[in-house]
């Protein structure tokens, strides 16, 4: 079975930093791209960004480009995200998730990949102004 396990979420001040990662198993790692999405009260699940396995190039929302960074670690099939100068506004809930390389569209990579990708539970954000 498919399993994409966030953590390291947790409360911060504006300015400061967390780093969240997502243990993935249960699939070929080299054939998924991995990806953030968070869900703020009241909004819809977003990409926040993405990392493909089979070369390594990275997706960021224009939101968090310069703030944060993906990286992915093959052997332990593990993804993380950097989030360094939060803001309150990158408060949410994260989720981990994957979808098979030949699935991912660069043009539609920030909307949903229901119902062919997979999400895990989500670990939350919370920045304090």
């Amino acid at each position: 079975d498919v399993q994409l396990q966030a953590s390291g979420g947790g409360l911060v001040q504006a300015g400061g930093s967390l780093r969240l990662s997502c243990a993935a198993s249960g699939f070929r790692f080299d054939d998924y791209a991995i990806g953030w999405f968070r869900q703020a009260p009241g909004k819809e699940r977003e990409g926040v960004s993405c990392i493909k396995s089979n070369d390594g190039s990275t997706y960021y929302a224009d939101s968090v480009k310069g703030r944060f960074t993906i990286a992915s670690d093959d052997a332990k099939n593990m993804v993380y995200l950097q989030m360094n100068s939060l803001k309150p506004e990158d408060t949410g809930v994260y989720y981990c998730a994957a979808l098979a390389d030949i699935l991912w569209d660069a043009s539609t990579w920030r909307t949903s990949w229901s119902p062919f990708g997979y999400y895990g539970q989500g670990t939350q954000v919370t920045v304090s102004s």
